[in-house]
């Protein structure tokens, strides 16, 4: 089969701990928008964003985890079929960065070893940066990532951090060409949109 991406779809994770930005990463790339006050994610939530990478029409079902402790328990069965995730940590925050090895574990456990996986700094529009560039850069080269840092009140990187793991994905061989997968994640993806008129009372997003 050739690469033909017309109708693909792909599943997208965002991860990483509260109120690093994850919510606001994700309305800012589907919507253009930023919201200063977003309430934090309950469980999940889920946007369809489709784009034009490379010549190739994809449409991304991106899903927003929670990241308090409290949800964790929910987000294992989220975690299946994703061909690509997206760690986020906040460059103001020591703690968020720390906290991406125990991000790391889950992943492993949950998703495949050829899941595309990105590592983004966000907030990168504050003065009071307490994580490096280079530090971020060093744990992702460590651990095989692609890196980023963003600024979802700015703007900056936010496309650019998506349309590149996006090319990786469709790089990455056997990760979204089989048929019965590509239907795994397009019938999760209808069943989430039925979905969407419950989820109205609990995402703040949606």
């Amino acid at each position: 089969r050739g690469m033909d991406a017309a109708g693909l779809t792909l599943k997208l994770l965002l991860v990483g701990d509260s109120a690093v930005g994850k919510s606001s990463l994700l309305l800012r790339f589907t919507d253009g928008a930023f919201e200063p006050c977003l309430k934090p994610t309950i469980g999940v939530d889920f946007k369809v964003k489709k784009m034009v990478v490379d010549g190739h029409a994809v449409q991304l079902a991106i899903w927003d985890t929670a990241g308090q402790e409290r949800f964790r328990t929910l987000t294992p069965s989220y975690y299946r079929g994703a061909q690509g995730v997206v760690l986020v940590y906040d460059v103001t925050r020591k703690d968020t960065f720390a906290g991406l090895e125990s991000w790391l574990n889950e992943l492993e456990m949950y998703t495949k070893s050829n899941t595309v996986k990105m590592l983004v700094g966000n907030k990168t529009d504050k003065p009071d940066r307490e994580v490096e560039r280079r530090e971020g850069l060093q744990f992702a080269r460590k651990r095989s990532l692609l890196f980023i840092e963003t600024s979802a009140k700015t703007q900056d990187g936010v496309q650019h951090a998506f349309e590149e793991l996006v090319i990786k994905m469709l790089q990455t061989p056997g990760l979204w060409d089989k048929s019965t997968e590509k239907w795994g994640v397009q019938l999760m993806e209808s069943s989430a949109q039925q979905d969407k008129s419950l989820c109205g009372a609990y995402c703040p997003l949606s």
